[in-house]
C-alpha cells in the first residue's frame, strides 16, 4: 500500500514531520540550514526516516538555494514553515525587500519547487503579521504566485496552538492550497477547535499564575516578570521560575523522548523557532482527508488512513 509522501523544507527541529509521519505520511526529503538544528532532527528521526540521512546526507539537503530540484524525489504535500523573521517584529518586518537569496525571499525558492514538482498540496506556515506586512502587498504577492503562477487553490487561517489543545497562544497563519483547483472552487475546511485541556498548571506540575502560556519566542527572555516583553517567566508556588526545554517542548506538542543534543539555549532558540505539532497534525489530517476525497485524484493513489486519521 503507497504511502502519501510529503517534503520538509526548513524543517527546524522538524515539527512537521513529526506531525505527518504521526499520520502514517513518509518524509522523502529535507532542508534545513542551521547545524545546530540539523543535530536535532537527526538526532530525532534517524530511525523514523533513515534514508534522509544515507549518501551522505543527500535527502537531508543543508542549503536549499544550492540544490537541483530534479533531485528531489516526488511528494504529495510540500511543507513549509518558511523563514518568519523578515516578517516578524523581531526580523523588523524586512519582508521582500531584501535580495532574492535572503531569509524573506526563501518563498520564491517555494515557489520554483512547486512549480518543479507539481505536488498535489501544499502546507505552509509563517507568523500572523505576514498577512499585513507592508500594508498586505506581500501576502497580495504570495496569493497571486500560488493561484496565478502556480494554479494552486488559497485557503489561510490564522491558528492558535491553545487551539488544539496546546496551552500557549502562538499565533500562526497557515496557507493551504490544492493542485488544480480554483479558491472558489476549494471546499477545504480547517480543523475544528478542540477543548483545552491541558494547563500551565499541568506544564510545570505545580500551581501556576497562568492556564495559558506564553509564546515561545527566539530570545529576550529572562525579563522581569512584570515586563510586558517577558515571555519565560511565570509564578510557580509563589515564585517565579524560568522556563526549560523540559517545559517548552510539552508547550509545543513535542513527545517527552524528544531529544536535544544541543545547549539549553540552543534548545530554547529552536522550540521558538518551531511549530505547534499538535496544531500542524489536525490540519495536516484534514488535508490528507481532502485529497483522499478529490475526484481528480485516483482513489488508488491514496492509502486508506482510517487508523491513523481516526487519532
Amino acid at each position: 500500500m503507497k504511502k502519501i509522501k510529503f517534503i520538509d523544507l526548513f524543517a527546524g527541529i522538524g515539527g512537521f514531520h513529526l506531525a505527518l509521519h504521526s499520520l502514517g505520511a513518509e518524509c522523502v526529503y529535507a532542508s534545513e540550514i542551521d547545524e545546530y538544528a540539523r543535530k536535532t532532527y537527526e538526532a530525532n528521526f534517524k530511525r523514523k526516516s533513515p534514508n534522509l540521512f544515507k549518501n551522505n546526507y543527500k535527502l537531508f539537503n543543508k542549503d536549499i538555494l544550492t540544490e537541483d530540484y530534479s533531485n528531489i524525489p516526488n511528494f504529495d504535500i510540500l511543507c513549509a514553515g518558511f523563514p518568519c523573521q523578515p516578517f516578524s517584529q523581531a526580523g523588523y518586518k524586512r519582508g521582500f525587500a531584501e535580495n532574492y537569496e535572503s531569509r524573506g525571499n526563501m518563498f520564491f525558492a517555494i515557489r520554483d519547487i512547486i512549480k518543479k514538482k507539481k505536488p498535489k498540496a501544499i502546507f505552509l506556515e509563517n507568523v500572523r503579521h505576514l498577512k499585513n506586512h507592508d500594508d498586505g502587498n506581500t501576502f497580495k504577492i504570495i496569493r497571486s504566485t500560488i493561484e496565478n503562477d502556480l494554479g494552486y487553490s488559497f485557503n489561510y487561517q490564522i491558528i492558535k496552538a491553545s487551539d488544539y489543545g496546546l496551552p500557549q497562544h502562538r499565533p500562526r497563519i497557515y496557507i493551504i492550497g490544492f493542485r488544480d483547483e480554483t479558491t472558489e472552487e476549494s471546499d477545504f475546511i480547517f480543523p475544528k477547535k478542540i477543548p483545552l485541556k491541558l494547563s500551565m498548571s499541568d506544564i510545570f506540575g505545580a500551581k501556576c499564575n497562568k492556564d495559558i502560556g506564553f509564546t515561545l519566542r527566539v530570545g529576550g527572555g529572562r525579563s522581569a516578570i512584570d515586563d510586558r516583553r517577558n515571555w519565560d517567566g511565570y509564578i510557580v508556588k509563589n515564585k517565579v521560575v524560568r522556563l526549560s526545554s523540559n517545559e517548552g517542548k510539552k508547550m509545543m506538542g513535542l513527545p517527552n523522548n524528544f531529544k536535544f543534543p544541543v545547549t539549553e539555549n540552543q534548545a530554547m532558540k529552536q522550540l521558538g523557532n518551531s511549530v505547534a505539532v499538535t496544531a500542524v497534525k489536525h490540519t495536516s489530517k484534514q488535508v490528507i482527508k481532502y485529497l483522499k476525497d478529490r475526484k481528480s485524484f485516483k482513489k488508488e493513489d491514496w492509502p486508506i488512513f482510517s487508523d491513523q486519521l481516526s487519532k
